[in-house]
């Protein structure tokens, strides 16, 4: 039995050439259609494939081949070393040619005059598709870096690739533009290495000249970017003088933040407060032996669990303007039976942040679900809990049209109470109760 040699071809784009193997049928069908009685070649598919992976053109871009007719049987009939031999000499009739053409207008070709002699180039046109410019394998870069407030050094390096294309993505998108984010430099050992993640800037005058990243910007940057935090008040009402330990349990997807008074780490996700607690809401603190009326922690979920129009959407919350939210959370706080105090105190603490937008959805969750997430315990025994936890983000006048059917008039018909879980009991001043206020902004 023979055994099959391998086949070789020269690609030519612009400049750049480059030798490939071929199956055994390439040049059978080259050799078949040279034979026939059609005016024209049809590329065989393994031809396209090998040049398409050089080129490695943008999805739905014009692309055509060309090869010299009257050497076509010629190559077929050329295998193993001596084809490659003449290819690498760069033999016309070896060639296959990817040669620009319109983005918009197909290449046509006239119709062979009948001669004695066949023309000198005859096009393989299967789908007049353009090719793209060569992959981008290396190129030069430049970091100015600060490595301390009036301390810069400047890193020029070469980037490569060994295979993959730096400037195009494999769907043809183009990388390039400005990018914001992270560069680290790794020294550990023999671990030498530079990693960025960032995100590409809208395009901008705004951005371009003068636009730079120092310590003082970045000073004011870790504030902006500080991650979405709630924000929670807690205050016990006693009938009389009461120790008690309260205890913060956080799921894995949230962590504690600040907490005053200071709160003690029992564990990873668990804090504590030991109080005294008095009626009329002083709560005496003894580590830092200080009063206050209130207990104050912050909540941080999992920045990758937090999406805006999943958190409030029509379907589970309300839409409407500042100016109405403002007095429609009022009448929302007076059915749930919070006093005057709680009320005042609970508005003026987030009217900054409520004002900063012209158009709020919001939401309140269950008890059920507030407890999922974090999740609270005191040592006294019977306590009546009365959590209430509003979730809000800001709307465009645009936005504001997706909730239609969940205005200020549907959230007026909603029984509030049921939908917190709201207790008699939480009005009895006979009993040892908890209340918690707490607001979550999403942006």
């Amino acid at each position: 039995m023979a055994l099959a040699r391998q086949r070789f071809l020269t690609f030519a784009f612009g400049d750049m050439e480059t030798v490939q193997k071929l199956p055994n049928t390439f040049a059978v069908s080259l050799f078949f259609h040279n034979s026939s009685l059609t005016n024209s070649f049809l590329a065989p598919q393994e031809l396209e494939k090998a040049a398409r992976e050089w080129t490695k053109p943008p999805p739905d871009i014009p692309f055509t081949l060309r090869i010299p007719v009257e050497f076509a049987s010629i190559h077929a009939a050329l295998t193993g070393d001596d084809s490659y031999q003449i290819a690498l000499m760069g033999v016309q009739g070896l060639r296959v040619e990817i040669p620009p053409v319109s983005l918009t207008v197909s290449p046509k070709f006239p119709q062979p005059t009948p001669v004695s002699h066949p023309p000198k180039f005859r096009y393989l046109q299967n789908t007049h598709l353009l090719s793209s410019p060569p992959p981008v394998l290396d190129m030069p870069a430049t970091f100015n870096l600060e490595l301390a407030p009036g301390q810069h050094v400047a890193l020029d390096v070469n980037v490569n690739s060994d295979e993959l294309d730096m400037a195009r993505m494999e769907d043809g998108t183009l990388v390039d533009g400005m990018f914001w984010g992270k560069l680290d430099i790794i020294h550990a050992g023999d671990d030498h290495r530079m990693e960025f993640t960032g995100t590409r800037l809208p395009d901008n005058d705004d951005y371009k000249g003068a636009f730079r990243v120092d310590s003082r910007v970045m000073t004011k940057l870790a504030v902006a970017a500080k991650p979405v935090t709630a924000k929670c008040h807690l205050t016990i009402m006693t009938p009389s003088v009461q120790y008690c330990d309260v205890i913060l349990q956080f799921s894995p997807l949230w962590q504690p933040g600040v907490t005053w008074p200071p709160a003690e780490t029992v564990e990873d996700n668990k804090v504590k407060y030991f109080v005294r607690a008095h009626p009329g809401g002083a709560l005496e603190h003894f580590e830092t032996e200080m009063v206050t009326t209130a207990l104050y922690y912050e909540a941080v979920p999992d920045p990758g669990m937090v999406d805006p129009n999943e958190y409030i959407a029509p379907r589970n919350g309300f839409a409407m303007s500042f100016r109405d939210f403002i007095p429609h959370l009022m009448d929302v706080l007076d059915q749930l039976g919070l006093s005057l105090h709680a009320k005042t105190n609970f508005l003026n603490s987030n009217m900054s942040a409520f004002s900063q937008h012209k158009n709020i959805a919001y939401r309140f969750l269950t008890q059920s679900k507030i407890a999922s997430a974090i999740d609270i315990a005191v040592t006294t025994d019977p306590c009546i809990f009365t959590r209430l936890f509003l979730i809000f983000r800001g709307l465009t006048d645009d936005e504001v049209g997706a909730f239609a059917g969940a205005t200020e008039k549907e959230a007026n018909a909603v029984n509030w109470r049921e939908v917190v879980d709201w207790q008699e009991e939480s009005k009895d001043p006979t009993l040892f109760r908890v209340l918690e206020t707490s607001v979550l902004e999403v942006t």
